[in-house]
Parts: C-alpha cells; structure tokens; sequence
C-alpha cells in the first residue's frame, strides 16, 4: 500500500513539473506590462535599463544585469534576442565587468543604461553606457564605451571619461563663454541662477575635464549619423552630442536642452521628419511624471510638452522611468516605449512598462494596457 502511495505522490509531482514547464515554454503572443517576464528558459529577464537593436531580422535588447540586494555591476551587460519582441532568449553576457582592480568597469562599479547600435561602414557594433566608479558614488559621471565583432559579444571595453573635455556646446553664446561668474558664487534654484545655468555655467566649470554624462541614450538617424544623448551638469540639463563616424567617439559638436530642466532617462524616436524625446525628472529610484520635447531639427531648438502620459496614475508614469523607444519593423508609425519599474530592495525583481505610443494630433501620448499586442498598429 505505501508503495502505491508513494508511486502516486512521484507520478503526482512529475505532472505537476510537465505542467510547470509547459507554462515557462508556452509561446507568449502578447505584452503584460509590470508582470514577470520569462525569457524562454523560464527565468525573468534580466536587462534593466535596457535599449533596442534590429539587425538582419533580429531584436536584440542589451540592459543591465542585476542582482538581488545591489544595483551594481557584478555581472554586467546582459543580452536577449527575439524574433517577435513577445519571446526572449538569453544570448548570455555581452560585457562583463572586470576582476582587474586597475579596470574602470571592475566588478561593483556602477554600469547604467548600455545601448548598441550598428556602423554600416565600419561592421562593427557599438556599445555606450553610463559609467560610475566602484566606491566613488555618482561623482565620476563617465561615459564608457566598448565594440565587438558580434552583435551578441563579447563586447570589448575601449575606455571611458567625461564627455567633450575642452570644447563648447554650439548653442552657448560668445559671452556664455567668457562669462566669470562661477558655481560657488551664486544661490541655486533663484532666477538668476537658472540664467547662469542657460549662460554656461556647470559648463564653463567642466570646461577642461569634461562634461558630466549620467543617464543616457543611443540614436542613429536616416543619414547614418549617431549621437549620444545624456543628462549633465548635475542633472540639471540634457546634452545632444554628435558621434564620430566610426561611433567610437564624440565628433566635438554638441548642444545644451532645457538647462535646468532636470531632465533624465531619455528616450528619442522620429516620426515624419520630427524628432521626440520623452524624459522623466530626477527624483532617483522614485516615479515621476514624463515630460516630452520636440524639435524639427537634431539640433533644436527643442520644445518642452506636458506629460504624454494620460489616465490614472499618469503624473507617476505608470510607476515606471523610460529607458529606449523601439521602432516596430514592418509596420509604419509604430513605435513602444520602453520602462523600468525599479524595486531597490531586490533590483533583479524589476519589472518592464512596455507600452504602445498612439498619436493624438500629431502629438505622441501613453496610456496604460495591462494586456496588448502588435495588431494596435494594424
């Protein structure tokens, strides 16, 4: 009789694991914003602050690798790729962070927000991200860049420092930069410091060492030119800087937007000749409301919109932070942006607002789905 119980609790259990796998394996044909996200193995997708690369019929999403009780690297770079956006497979780490103590991206610094994009010309596919150094807090504020032969790596860390040490944004007046008035001497948050911010003043201080690049995004236009855009001068304002192009480098030309607007976490797309960027305000690890600028030019001038989101808890965004805007191959005018909904207290249970952007009058707007598909762009 025990045998026969015994027999009936194992044939019990291996059901229940058939079943189980048969969950994790199932196809997904849909998005479910904020829910747990298996890649095909089962396991949550582990690509926080994440980006976006098509290439030759492929979906890659390259984002950070997280642990359970600290949001530095100690892993680094993840790699998924799909062929549908829905279905996910692990393609493994694309850089990993360095046991070398004298690396700049050794294990426990602090590696954000990495994005790749592709050089037709050179073959070569290139990685930018958002550097801290281990045990220096947010001060370092470098950008680090690495390349590989392979769109799933290894990627090869090239170097990292501030951004345009000893050149000018374009958009900053004769005077913006001859101006003496310095950080030190003037009371932050008053008119007439947000004056001196839009008249050069965080970036006459880092002038010589370098301008500050924290949050970040990656953006290739129709002509194949790249540009980095970052949040600096103490977050205060956004930087659009042009790329080499070769992509290994900033080309020295670069503009300011929104000084003291304290934007960060960009995300751009263009649509009919018109470039947007939904950002989010700086309130750390915390939601906020999004906030959207225009401009028919790369170069600006850009033009700040209320928050694109609507409904409720619309002013939190959702409960989330934007971190990429994916262009939908094959169908026109599609496009989803792309959120992290951050939990501190166990980074690796983070989850993904992946939301659909709908046009209203020309104008870009998210609203909230708990469950959608592709077919709402047919």
């Amino acid at each position: 009789m025990m045998k026969k119980i015994i027999m009936i609790l194992v044939m019990s259990l291996l059901v229940f694991a058939a079943s189980l796998t048969a969950q994790t394996t199932q196809k997904a044909a849909s998005f479910r914003p904020g829910e747990l996200w298996p890649d095909e193995e089962g396991v949550h997708i582990n690509a926080h602050g994440g980006g976006m690369l098509f290439h030759r019929g492929k979906y890659y999403w390259f984002g950070e690798h997280k642990g359970e009780r600290s949001n530095a690297a100690l892993v680094g770079v993840t790699c998924y790729s799909s062929d549908d956006l829905y279905n996910w497979k692990n393609e493994g780490i694309a850089l990993e962070v360095s046991d070398d103590t004298e690396s700049l991206i050794v294990r426990g610094c602090v590696l954000e927000r990495p994005k790749v994009i592709f050089n037709e010309k050179t073959g070569k596919f290139v990685m930018y991200f958002h550097l801290e150094l281990r045990g220096q807090g947010y001060s370092a504020a470098y950008v680090g860049r690495a390349v590989s032969d392979h769109v799933t790596g290894p990627y090869i860390f090239i170097g990292a420092g501030r951004a345009n040490p000893g050149i000018w944004p374009v958009n900053l007046s004769t005077e913006g930069r001859d101006d003496t008035l310095k950080v030190s001497s003037i009371k932050s948050w008053t008119p007439e410091w947000k004056e001196a911010v839009a008249n050069g003043l965080y970036v006459r201080r880092d002038f010589t060492g370098g301008q500050m690049s924290r949050d970040m995004t990656l953006f290739v236009d129709d002509d194949g030119k790249a540009y980095h855009i970052y949040a600096s001068e103490e977050n205060f304002t956004l930087h659009l800087a042009e790329l080499t192009d070769d992509y290994l480098n900033h080309s020295g030309r670069y503009i300011t937007i929104e000084p003291t607007g304290h934007n960060e976490a960009p995300a751009i797309f263009k649509k009919d000749g018109k470039y947007y960027m939904i950002t989010s305000g700086c309130t750390g690890w915390d939601p906020n409301a999004a906030r959207l600028l225009t401009a028919s030019s790369i170069w600006g001038p850009w033009t700040l919109h209320p928050n694109p989101c609507v409904g409720e808890d619309a002013d939190l965004t959702f409960h989330s932070q934007s971190t990429y805007i994916i262009p939908v191959q094959g169908k026109k005018d599609a496009f989803i942006f792309m959120a992290d909904r951050w939990t501190p207290r166990l980074p690796v249970d983070g989850r993904y607002i992946w939301l659909p952007v709908l046009f209203n009058n020309g104008f870009p707007f998210l609203k909230w789905f708990d469950e959608w598909d592709l077919s709402i762009f047919d």
